[in-house]
């Protein structure tokens, strides 16, 4: 087995990973308003524990991989993902679902970053281009297809399999990760010389541009999951106002992530957009309205004109914080578990200050969207005079 077929395995593990999350993670929320009665408060406030705990795990699993080896890391993730959903498939209280998502997230943690820097490990210049591009395309694909068949797998395999489905999934990830590391001690994970480029197109970055890139990706993107991780919970009670049932809900709701996937295809195949401020604020402004419209406008047209802008916002912005923590640097594991923690941030802001709006305005309409918009404008203000300042 060659480096790139041994990469290749990674992406199977990378598109296994995606689904399963997506599946889980993206159908809970619609669990939790059928079984315990949850409004968009409570949904939020469900998403934000999640998110809290993503931001201190995913740091300290992006140091475990780099120091304990990467598929250690693996092998402490995935089982704790089968192991939470398999409890959870038995468990029917609330309380333990709780305990569920948490543990469950927590092995996500160790997933992720591990996975960004196999990916990356040992490549030149232009195999990290094309490298993460194949990632990104992989990770969006799954995701997109996932949310865009997961309610119809649901209506079809039963409320349960929220909880089955994945752990399955997560159980042939354990195993595919076992025969990979046998694999993978007969090499090293490097571009042999006879494979790599004899010259690059992307000549790199002044050390002082490309630390300036990475700082300015790195704020923007935990705004960008502040604006998904917001979305994502309150789907269900667009769902109602838009009288869609869980199957209609997923087709219609997933035509952002589609639109990310397109994003980053073009993003691989055009390099012009690297360390080109004007890219990354352009996508957050079109971010910030397309966020507010979406949720706030119930119109069907509107809703998907929003998703394809939407779409290709956080993708712009999730591919360059990506890119620049892979491009900066050799600790891969590192900074893709800070990138990682970026997102966390992001995962636990926008539910976090959506549920306290709406706990503290119960009766104003539309109070969480709000607050989630005006802090999406305080990170684009403060991204832009970043900038100025270097």
């Amino acid at each position: 087995m060659s480096p790139r077929q041994l990469k290749a395995g990674f992406f199977v593990l990378e598109w296994l990973n995606i689904y399963a999350v997506i599946y889980y993670f993206s159908y809970v929320f619609f669990h939790l308003r059928t079984e315990f009665g949850f409004g968009n408060r409570e949904n939020l406030t469900f998403a934000a524990a999640n998110g809290f705990l993503y931001i201190f795990v995913s740091w300290f699993a992006g140091k475990f991989g780099q120091r304990r080896g990467y598929f250690t890391a693996l092998y402490i993730g995935f089982g704790a993902m089968a192991v939470a959903l398999g409890a959870g498939y038995f468990l029917h209280s609330l309380p333990a679902q709780i305990g569920v998502m948490l543990l469950w997230t927590a092995g996500t943690c160790f997933t992720w970053p591990t996975l960004e820097a196999l990916t990356s490990e040992g490549e030149t210049r232009q195999g990290l281009v094309k490298m993460l591009g194949i990632y990104n395309v992989v990770w969006a694909g799954g995701a997109a297809l996932a949310y865009f068949s997961g309610g119809a797998l649901i209506e079809t395999l039963g409320p349960r399999s929220l909880f089955w489905f994945p752990t399955i999934l997560h159980t042939a990830q354990f195993v595919l990760t076992l025969w990979l590391h046998r694999r993978s001690k007969m090499l090293h994970l490097h571009v042999p010389a006879d494979q790599a480029p004899k010259h690059s197109e992307l000549p790199p970055a002044a050390p002082a541009t490309a630390k300036t890139f990475l700082r300015l990706a790195w704020l923007a993107n935990p705004f960008a999951y502040i604006a998904m991780n917001t979305v994502i919970p309150l789907i269900p009670e667009l769902a109602i106002k838009m009288n869609l049932s869980t199957r209609q809900a997923g087709f219609v709701a997933s035509v952002w992530m589609f639109a990310r996937l397109f994003a980053f295809l073009g993003l691989w195949s055009w390099s012009g957009w690297h360390y080109r401020f004007g890219w990354l604020a352009t996508a957050y402004g079109g971010m910030i309205v397309s966020f507010a419209a979406l949720l706030l406008v119930p119109n069907l047209v509107v809703i998907i004109v929003a998703q394809l802008v939407f779409g290709f916002a956080v993708g712009l912005i999730y591919y360059s914080s990506l890119f620049y923590s892979m491009d900066v640097g050799d600790t891969k594991g590192e900074h893709g578990g800070f990138h990682e923690a970026l997102i966390g941030i992001g995962l636990f802001g926008g539910p976090a200050v959506g549920a306290i709006t709406l706990q503290l305005l119960p009766s104003t309409a539309n109070a969480g969207i709000w607050a989630v918009s005006a802090l999406l404008v305080i990170g684009l203000i403060v991204l832009l005079r970043l900038r100025k300042a270097r």
